[in-house]
């Protein structure tokens, strides 16, 4: 796959001449210098930087055919690596992604992996994106209304606007708001209740979209996501390492 850089930020090339604008706004200047300020504090930031683009690295925007939203990266000490729900290979699985397995069981019949790791997912044209990119360690949503949130709806905005149909699986109020402005008459949007122990048995058990978001693609005359992850991942070279 073909990269390109630019100082410090790492992504595919096909996000580049979109988002280049993002990157020369005002907000941004401000989100880099908070996140430098915070780093000089001794805040532990997670992500580390090099993956806080990982979705846009693994996931070209012109592969893009399914879109999960997330809010805020995983807080706790080495779980976020880049991809919304994902955790690296050895990390515990957290909660909301033990009722995804769940949910994929119940409607594919796949057996759920001791692991949570999904660049499977997302090397398949699966966009695991948070709406913030970063977060301290143990200070949930420490990040929020620094600048990600807008940056994150640019991507958003681009999805959108392809020619090509995708699906988008908006679980929970927050992402069904973020994605509000998804043309619905050339794209499949998928609602339910957010995966989290908290409302999982609210809708989000039993609504199918692992099964829907592959019989829409298939009638589009695009290839189905293979949700079936390995059973021994590998992690890809982190390229912007």
């Amino acid at each position: 796959m073909t990269e390109t850089s630019t100082g410090q930020i790492t992504l595919h090339r096909s996000w580049l001449e979109p988002l280049h604008g993002e990157f020369e706004q005002p907000y941004m200047a401000e989100l880099k210098r908070f996140l430098v300020a915070e780093r000089e504090r001794g805040k532990r930031i997670f992500p580390r930087g090099s993956e806080w683009f990982r979705a846009l690295d693994l996931t070209p925007l012109d592969q893009v055919r399914v879109v999960i939203l997330g809010q805020d990266p995983y807080h706790g000490e080495g779980q976020a690596h880049g991809l919304c729900f994902s955790v690296k290979p050895g990390v515990r699985l957290p909660p909301s992604l033990v009722n995804i397995y769940k949910e994929l069981e119940s409607d594919l019949g796949i057996t759920p992996r001791g692991h949570g790791f999904l660049e499977h997912w997302a090397k398949q044209g699966v966009l695991l994106l948070n709406s913030v990119l970063t977060v301290e360690l143990g200070r949930a949503a420490s990040h929020r209304d620094h600048g990600w949130e807008r940056f994150t709806d640019r991507i958003v905005e681009q999805v959108n606007a392809r020619d090509d149909p995708v699906v988008f699986m908006l679980w929970g109020s927050y992402a069904q708001k973020k994605a509000g402005f998804v043309d619905a008459s050339r794209h499949l949007v998928l609602k339910a209740a957010h995966p989290s122990p908290l409302s999982a048995h609210s809708g989000f058990f039993g609504c199918r979209h692992f099964s829907k978001a592959n019989a829409f693609l298939e009638s589009r005359g695009l290839a189905p996501i293979d949700w079936a992850l390995p059973e021994m991942p590998q992690p890809s070279l982190n390229r912007s390492s």
